[in-house]
């Protein structure tokens, strides 16, 4: 039989061979200095909620538990591996590497796994953060050499910067980086600032009417309250985005350079040539643009090629939603979920850390996947 494998199940942690797939990761993982750390399978939801808001609740197993509360089975480990460090103040640099099953819900029709051994790396250290970038990158390459993946690289940084870096009010620059890993809602939201999808007329009257004082007439006839906002908050919300109406349109210089970025995709030294040139019209990215250059140095001192290495500005924003610079993936066959990710998740650090902040930068394998395309599962 022909064609690319396609791991079936539910699950995908029984397997000897994918076991011992994600063993030998593990095993490279601590020869690269990496202490093992394990956590909970039952994680508090609260911590995931406060990161990710609702949308969490749409890809990972909740529950309750009558002593701790609402629960969730582990979606990943990188947050339970990072609230676990800033916790301890452990010393660092440090490296950490995990092994276990984590959980998601898949609202793909095919036979996708909803349970499945995870195996990863992260490195916590702020001495050097683009030499980080490359030494994890390069490790997840030669560990994966031979299963013809493409991989991709992408910096979440840069386009960071370009909308901190905007010539518009804050509301709208917050509103921006809230959604940024939400590439449609994110797209909306642009348009309309740029003036590319004003409010409507008749929107622009309920609102005005709404933040006069949340009308009850108006609020009942849209149907009972559902959610925690109550008639003042509904009234500050139709006055904010009354606020945003009226502001000036992002000038369209600007929202040009911005939609270039969101659609940068070329090898990673042409990216670095096209961001340099760039960079007088959008100053605020110099200094990611500065990283990017320091990070490809550092892969090529790692053997690895940059004018061949394949970069996407966007790539890791419908993703976790902690990645903040470097981004990373080896995608097999289509139609299959990457076999690797990852990438930088410095401000996640200083989420968990109560305001202390540490360069941290990770990543994981799928070890289903790869014993899959080794022809062993």
């Amino acid at each position: 039989m022909g064609g690319a494998p396609r791991p079936g199940g539910r699950s995908m942690t029984a397997s000897p061979a994918i076991r011992a797939e994600a063993e030998r990761l593990h095993a490279a993982f601590r020869a690269a200095g990496a202490a093992p750390v394990e956590t909970d399978i039952l994680q508090p939801a609260g911590t995931l909620l406060d990161l990710y808001g609702e949308d969490i609740r749409a890809r990972a197993y909740v529950t309750a538990d009558p002593l701790d509360g609402e629960m969730m089975l582990r979606p990943d480990f990188t947050v339970p591996v990072v609230q676990a460090h800033m916790a301890a103040r452990a010393e660092e640099p440090a490296r950490y590497c995990y092994m276990g099953e984590v959980f998601r819900k898949q609202d793909h029709l095919d036979q996708r796994a909803r349970e499945y051994l995870q195996a990863g790396f992260e490195i916590f250290d702020g001495s050097a953060p683009e030499a980080a970038d490359a030494e994890v990158f390069a490790l997840f390459s030669q560990l994966l050499q031979g299963l013809g993946l493409r991989a991709v690289t992408g910096d979440i940084g840069i386009l960071m910067a370009a909308v901190r870096g905007l010539d518009t009010t804050a509301r709208r620059k917050a509103a921006l980086l809230r959604h940024i890993w939400r590439p449609r809602r994110f797209r909306a939201l642009l348009d309309r600032f740029a003036g590319r999808a004003p409010v409507a007329p008749q929107r622009a009257q309920l609102l005005e009417r709404l933040a006069q004082g949340a009308p009850a007439e108006l609020i009942a006839a849209a149907g009972p309250l559902i959610g925690l906002r109550g008639e003042e908050d509904i009234a500050a919300r139709a006055a904010a985005l009354l606020e945003d109406a009226a502001a000036r349109p992002i000038a369209a210089p600007e929202a040009a350079l911005l939609y270039d970025l969101l659609g940068l995709q070329a090898p990673a030294s042409a990216a670095l040539d096209h961001l340099r040139g760039i960079t007088p019209l959008l100053p605020a990215i110099a200094p990611a643009v500065d990283r990017f250059a320091a990070r490809l140095q550092a892969l090529a001192d790692r053997g690895i090629d940059t004018a061949l290495l394949p970069f996407e500005a966007s790539l890791g924003r419908t993703s976790m939603e902690y990645y903040d610079g470097f981004t990373f993936a080896f995608l097999g066959p289509a139609g299959l979920p990457p076999v690797a990710s990852g990438g930088r998740y410095d401000a996640l650090t200083a989420q968990l850390g109560r305001g202390r902040r540490i360069p941290a930068v990770g990543g994981i394998i799928r070890p289903h996947l790869v014993a899959a395309l080794r022809g062993a599962a």
